[in-house]
């Protein structure tokens, strides 16, 4: 099957195909006629994989290595349980970051319904966010 059939099969677009041929992950024939890419049903099943792996936050790069450490006839498995256990804490830093910048916006959007809008002058750009003190600044400014 062409690119635009394979991105059809697997819900994704042309260009994810072409980006992901073109990384290594997806090992398409040609077509001697014409030099078309031609995929066939274990490119379907890699790239179905390649999303599962990065709906669960695993890197192009981890699914490379991944898919080489099947190629060498080994289960990958222990070295994904690995990549997770390694990925997990700092996903969760990730979450605590986030919630805090949400803790921020929600604190800033109310202290903005008490503020008029000013204009731009030459001592600021926009008084909104010029003028908020969050309670980290509070607390170590």
């Amino acid at each position: 099957m062409k690119v635009s059939e394979l991105a059809k099969q697997a819900g994704v677009t042309a260009d994810t195909v072409r980006h992901y041929t073109r990384v290594g992950l997806l090992k398409p024939a040609r077509n001697p006629d014409n030099g078309y890419q031609l995929y066939d049903g274990t490119a379907l099943k890699h790239l179905r994989f390649i999303q599962k792996a990065r709906l669960l936050g695993f890197s192009l790069h981890d699914i490379e290595t991944i898919v080489h450490h099947e190629h060498s006839g080994a289960s990958p498995c222990p070295m994904v349980r690995g990549l997770m256990a390694r990925h997990l804490p700092r996903v969760r830093e990730q979450i605590a970051e986030l919630q805090q910048q949400l803790t921020r916006m929600e604190q800033a959007m109310l202290a903005w319904e008490e503020m008029p809008d000013g204009e731009p002058d030459d001592d600021a750009i926009c008084p909104l966010i010029e003028h908020w003190n969050n309670q980290e600044e509070r607390d170590h400014g």
